[in-house]
């Protein structure tokens, strides 16, 4: 399930060469939800910066291909894991220590948006999916790794939650209470190893035009985009930025932070 290969001229390092470069050098990151949309983004970047990267993920296909095509970039290994699956995090993270040489940045990034529905009429076994995906898949995921973290007292974790963690959008219920819950971890997390060198934060971006719009309502998708003061969703590529930063050693101060990706939709 390991990746590597040769560094290959072109178009790509051209369009890299263009953004900073954060120095990752001989980081070994894991990143969940990574076989597309902002997962992939934060890999393709953190690849550009000089790390090794695990893409978690349970779309057993789409892992596979999207390491193959990342294959050329740098180190690129793959788990094919649930993240609400306990054994299966626990297992993905000893296969990673074993592949990468241990785990420095972790990025819970894994998620579903859930139908767009009233309360009223929110269906109690989506409300648990999207809670167990969204929250719990974070939960477990940082509990996995965090030890090794501890052990080498070194570590970057940056948790996915969404500016509808902080505003609580209509009808998307489930989506908005889990990704308050990954603020309210984050926050927590960070406390208790402030006195490690290790970073927990998350960031809470509007959405991002990615395949999570299929499971949405055109109605839903165009009330986010009415809230943008920018008047357009952010690009992956904008996010990937961010993580990189926070996930990099000169993040050496702030954790337990939120950090805005809203387009001026937050003030706070």
């Amino acid at each position: 399930m390991l990746k590597p290969a040769p560094t290959q001229a072109g178009s790509r390092e051209e369009t890299e060469a263009t953004m900073n470069r954060i120095d990752l050098d001989g980081r070994r990151a894991v990143i969940t939800g990574g076989a597309q949309g902002i997962g992939r983004a934060i890999a393709e970047r953190f690849l550009a910066s000089g790390a090794a990267v695990s893409l978690w993920d349970r779309d057993a296909a789409l892992v596979r291909a999207t390491a193959d095509a990342l294959a050329d970039r740098g180190l690129v290994a793959f788990e094919i894991v649930d993240v609400t699956d306990e054994d299966a995090v626990a297992a993905a993270t000893d296969a990673t220590v074993g592949r990468l040489g241990g785990i420095d940045i972790l990025v819970a990034n894994a998620g579903i948006s859930g139908p767009n529905l009233p309360v009223v009429d929110y269906p109690a076994a989506a409300w648990r999916q999207v809670l167990e995906i969204d929250l719990t898949g974070v939960f477990l995921c940082c509990r996995a790794v965090v030890p090794h973290m501890i052990r080498q007292n070194y570590g970057r974790i940056v948790n996915t939650a969404s500016i509808a963690g902080k505003e609580g959008n209509p009808n998307a219920a489930a989506y908005s209470a889990a990704k308050a819950g990954v603020i309210a971890l984050t926050k927590s997390l960070a406390k208790e190893l402030a006195e490690h060198d290790i970073a927990v934060n998350c960031i809470t971006p509007a959405a991002a035009r990615t395949r999570i719009f299929d499971q949405m309502s055109p109605e839903h998708i165009g009330y986010m985009l009415s809230k943008i003061p920018r008047g357009r969703f952010v690009r992956v590529e904008e996010i990937a930025s961010m993580v990189a930063w926070l996930a990099s050693e000169e993040n050496s101060f702030t954790t337990g932070a939120a950090f805005d990706l809203s387009g001026g939709r937050a003030t706070y």
